[in-house]
């Protein structure tokens, strides 16, 4: 079976139907939240979600703000503000989707968490030490998460600190250690790569496999700036930062 993994689409629906036309045949599909936020089509991106086979998703913390979950003032001024327009626009259809996402999932043996398993909704896994720290907070060998929007992988290290690995479009993983996956964002990668990111796990060849989509982002750009979102947000999806 062919899992299309996938993280951070927020609201960038030019990256997201890249992301499915580029994956070929999938089976299923996990997104580990943040499917709102930054970009111009939340909607959209939710609708597209809906209509892919065997979809999980979990909730992200631009999700849980966008439903009033979590108080906006956790965010940064700019973040905060794409939410509030977000807020307006959000169907009560997408509204349903969005408040019924678990915050952390286990589906076959592997765990799925937005931040991480420690702390889903907020914590980042950004180094060794704070993965270290995680490895402790699920059951599974496999635990995937997001939230970072930069691909990487934590292999257990057991005594040390683990391994950390920054896989580019093209690599392959399999192991037989505990790791934490990062597939990368879909709709605002921050790895200075503008493609967006998805990884496809096959579990009968038990290869998580990495991939970039390139898109056309100028007219996601030109949709940020028409609904008054900080200009940073469409900014920098040219240079994936």
């Amino acid at each position: 079976m062919r899992t299309l993994v996938i993280s951070d689409i927020h609201s960038n629906a030019d990256a997201l139907k890249a992301v499915i036309a580029d994956a070929g045949a999938f089976d299923r599909v996990w997104c580990l939240g943040d499917v709102v936020g930054y970009g111009p089509d939340p909607n959209e991106c939710i609708q597209i979600l809906k209509d892919l086979p065997g979809l999980v998703c979990i909730l992200g913390n631009h999700d849980a703000a966008v439903m009033g979950f979590i108080d906006l003032e956790a965010f940064n001024h700019e973040a905060s503000a794409a939410v509030r327009i977000q807020e307006r626009i959000l169907t009560q259809e997408s509204r349903a989707f969005l408040e019924l996402l678990e915050v952390t999932r286990v589906e076959d043996g592997i765990t799925l968490a937005h931040g991480s398993p420690r702390n889903p909704i907020w914590e980042y896994i950004m180094n060794a030490r704070t993965a270290k720290e995680n490895f402790q907070a699920f059951d599974t060998q496999v635990c995937l998460i997001g939230h970072s929007h930069i691909p990487v992988i934590f292999v257990d290290g057991k005594l040390k600190h683990p391994d950390i690995l920054l896989p580019s479009s093209g690599d392959m993983w399999r192991s037989e250690k505990r790791f934490l996956l990062n597939p990368g964002s879909v709709g605002q990668p921050r790895d200075r790569d503008p493609r967006a990111a998805y990884v496809i796990w096959d579990d009968e060849e038990e290869i998580w496999s990495y991939h970039r989509a390139a898109y056309d982002f100028k007219p996601v750009q030109e949709r940020i700036l028409q609904l008054g979102i900080p200009s940073r947000h469409a900014y920098r999806l040219a240079e994936g930062i």
